[in-house]
């Protein structure tokens, strides 16, 4: 006899994180198959070839554009650095992040957020926030011009996102404690329950966090795309030439955001 036919589940309640990964239930059966998406395919001008990407299972990763790291009275610019080069790349990031989230793409934003005990941070951490032990260090009181604040703390002054970029209620964010967005952290989790496999990243510092997660994004089987006119350091410039040429030899690809807005808006 032929198995009787399956039946509809379609209107049953969903069960899981999102509707990307969710089981659908109903008081006797659980039906384990996910929702099918349609491939979103784009192709994309990148180095060194062309990429033919499925929008469908991408997310956009941008990293520590944060008030401490890139506002004129935060610590970077406390200890006499130019933070212009990070303040502009808020416009190319917005471009790109309104681009992704019109194409329902998520927009993960991940960033230093650290305990206020600072319990779980190992002295190598501690070290190059401060050097001499003798500063204020992660979690530590700052006191500036315009206001007394702890350096990256968690829900901190200096650990939120600068004023000039565009958040949105739909998008992700994620604290780390670490160079790597990916130790210790729910990052990966959360991109598989996304059913992700292309990242793209932006953010500061290249040569720092944002080649640290792409480097183990590529370690955990991810593909990997920098944009390389949303990122930047204030490291020198050869340190940002380094940085693009290991990504293409190495850990993925690179392109532009105009690149990329081009060809999501043609699709």
């Amino acid at each position: 006899m032929p198995a009787p036919p399956l039946p509809d589940t379609s209107g049953w309640p969903l069960l899981g994180p999102t509707a990307r990964n969710a089981y659908r239930a109903s008081d006797t059966t659980i039906d384990m198959r996910r929702s099918e998406r349609r491939v979103h395919a784009v192709e994309l001008p990148a180095l060194p070839q062309r990429l033919i990407v499925d929008l469908a299972r991408t997310a956009l990763i941008v990293i520590d554009m944060q008030n401490d790291f890139c506002a004129p009275d935060g610590w970077m610019a406390s200890l006499g650095v130019d933070v212009s080069a990070a303040r502009a790349l808020a416009h190319p990031i917005n471009l790109v992040t309104a681009a992704m989230r019109a194409k329902g793409v998520p927009i993960i934003w991940l960033n230093w957020g650290v305990r206020a005990d600072r319990l779980n941070l190992s002295p190598g951490t501690h070290h190059p926030f401060n050097p001499t032990g003798r500063g204020a260090g992660l979690s530590g009181e700052l006191t500036g011009v315009k206001r007394t604040h702890h350096l990256l703390r968690q829900g901190g002054w200096g650990a939120q996102i600068i004023e000039e970029l565009v958040q949105d209620s739909t998008d992700i964010r994620v604290d780390k404690h670490r160079i790597s967005g990916f130790w210790d952290t729910p990052l990966e989790a959360i991109l598989r329950n996304q059913d992700v496999t292309t990242l793209m990243f932006a953010g500061i510092n290249a040569d720092h966090c944002v080649l640290g997660t792409l480097m183990d994004a590529n370690f955990h089987g991810f593909d990997t795309i920098l944009l390389e006119d949303c990122t930047a350091t204030t490291s020198p410039d050869f340190c940002l030439q380094a940085t693009l040429h290991n990504v293409r030899f190495c850990f993925g690809f690179t392109t532009t955001s105009r690149q990329l807005v081009d060809c999501v808006s043609d699709r």
